[in-house]
């Protein structure tokens, strides 16, 4: 018998650009059939005709980088779940932030799960980063025992701060005597990432290694050229200070150490700007035999250094003019990008702004932003001839083919019934005041938005419930690659 029906929706999938109207039948957290006038179920609710999108599956999300863990994992996915959101993938690794701790990965993350856990209202998952040559040796057992598909290296992180300037890095990222979080030791972490995926070639399509794409050396020097010449402040200060050529660049270098290294799977992540995205274009055709994809996000297609609200919308890499704003819109009409993110990442207002409280170089970077994921896409994407079809790829059947989430990302028989419902006409304004995050702030402020996500189910599991949070945290941690 069929546990629960949702009736009357306008089913969305990856496949077709429209939707088509139907009931979905859920049973054991799985969807068991998707067609219109299907029989009623235990708990039947009415859709209302609102859109059914595949829950949004954020790929990249920062829980525990500035509170403490179990408490961004119970407030934070709160604020995933208002945005459609029902898997978050979440970056972690050892050093400064997160856990405070060094250290091998076979100590370190067995804690990360047991602070998450019974903690969530979303499914979710862990990148990590191998920031020594010990974790590199961690490799296997981080995907054969504990279901971590995909890793990350930060490429400015060597020479340049989280925040800024920086001349303590190895203190900060509490490296191992005698090494060096450098190129040689990017190289090195991509032969462990391809010699991972030939240990294991069923899985090897779905083991993959991300970049945070900046050049240390260029923000320095930029950094300090902003600074001295005081023309510009606040938000366009920071963008010039990281410009996007320093994006460009550190593409170009990713993109050959993958090609000498074999690696063929690589995430190039949050892409800015224009000159990021052409360089992303030009080595995918310089190196075909690399399977790249291109991430933006929803804080830089929304919001630029001109309508921000405020400081709070430092990020790395920066919010940018308008007319990068416009190329990345161009990028994600064309095809170009695969998918959307929220790099939600809860900086607390105490913690945000520095002192002086207007200088952008002494706020910390970051912000949330996992529940405008959904409806942020959906209302300025309409608005620009985004079709609906296109939209659930981006931030739904993309990212879950990639990371190994083979439940994920799709309305139809088999998958896990995690669903969004969408009223794409109902009009309002993003108060921060209004969000379950812990944030009080959000760059997003006085933004008007088109459309609404009213409903989010995980694992046919009402957890969003007519706007309003509902139940209790029944997230489960998801070890990839999953079984579909």
């Amino acid at each position: 018998m069929t546990d629960l029906l949702i009736k009357n929706v306008r089913v969305v999938t990856p496949e077709r650009d429209e939707p088509v109207a139907a009931d979905i039948a859920v049973r054991n957290g799985q969807i068991t059939e998707v067609a219109p006038g299907l029989p009623p179920g235990a708990d039947v609710i009415d859709g209302r005709g609102k859109l059914a999108f595949p829950g949004v599956v954020d790929a990249h999300q920062h829980w525990g980088i500035y509170n403490p863990l179990p408490d961004d994992a119970a407030t934070e996915s709160r604020a995933a779940a208002q945005g459609g959101v029902t898997t978050a993938l979440t970056y972690m690794r050892t050093g400064q932030y997160y856990l405070n701790k060094g250290g091998p990965y076979s100590d370190f993350y067995p804690e990360v799960l047991a602070q998450a856990d019974g903690r969530a209202y979303v499914d979710y998952g862990f990148h990590l980063a191998p920031m020594s040559s010990a974790h590199i040796a961690e490799l296997p057992e981080l995907i054969e025992k504990y279901g971590v598909a995909s890793f990350k290296i930060f490429m400015f992180y060597g020479g340049h701060g989280l925040h800024g300037r920086s001349n303590d890095q190895s203190r900060f990222l509490m490296l191992p005597d005698g090494e060096r979080y450098d190129y040689a030791h990017f190289e090195f972490v991509m032969r462990g990432v391809q010699a991972a995926r030939e240990r294991f070639p069923d899985l090897a399509d779905e083991i993959s290694l991300s970049l945070h794409c900046e050049t240390a050396e260029i923000m320095t020097a930029y950094t300090k050229l902003v600074e001295d010449s005081g023309e510009l402040s606040g938000l366009a200060a920071y963008s010039a200070s990281r410009p996007p050529h320093s994006e460009g660049l550190a593409v170009f270098i990713a993109s050959y150490l993958a090609h000498e290294t074999g690696l063929a799977n690589i995430n190039l992540l949050h892409l800015s700007s224009r000159k990021a995205l052409d360089a992303a274009v030009r080595m995918a055709a310089a190196f075909p035999h690399i399977d790249f994809r291109r991430e933006v996000t929803i804080g830089h297609l929304l919001a630029s250094v001109e309508t921000a609200s405020g400081l709070g919308a430092k990020v790395n890499p920066p919010i940018r003019p308008q007319e990068d704003v416009e190329a990345l819109w161009e990028y994600v009409l064309d095809g170009t990008v695969d998918w959307v993110v929220s790099d939600h990442a809860c900086c607390r207002e105490e913690l945000k702004f520095g002192e002086p409280r207007d200088d952008v170089f002494v706020a910390k970077a970051g912000f949330g932003g996992a529940e405008y994921l959904l409806p942020g896409l959906v209302s300025e994407g309409r608005r620009r001839g985004l079709p609906y079809g296109r939209i659930a790829a981006l931030t739904s059947w993309n990212p879950a083919r990639r990371y190994g989430l083979r439940s994920k990302g799709m309305i139809a028989p088999g998958y896990d019934a995690d669903i969004a419902l969408v009223d794409p006409d109902q009009a309002w304004t993003v108060r921060a005041a209004e969000s379950e995050s812990a944030q009080e702030y959000t760059p997003f402020e006085g933004f008007e938005l088109t459309a609404r996500v009213t409903d989010t189910f995980v694992r046919g599991h009402h957890v969003l419930d007519a706007g309003k949070l509902a139940g209790r945290p029944i997230g489960s941690y998801i070890a990839r690659p999953g079984v579909h």
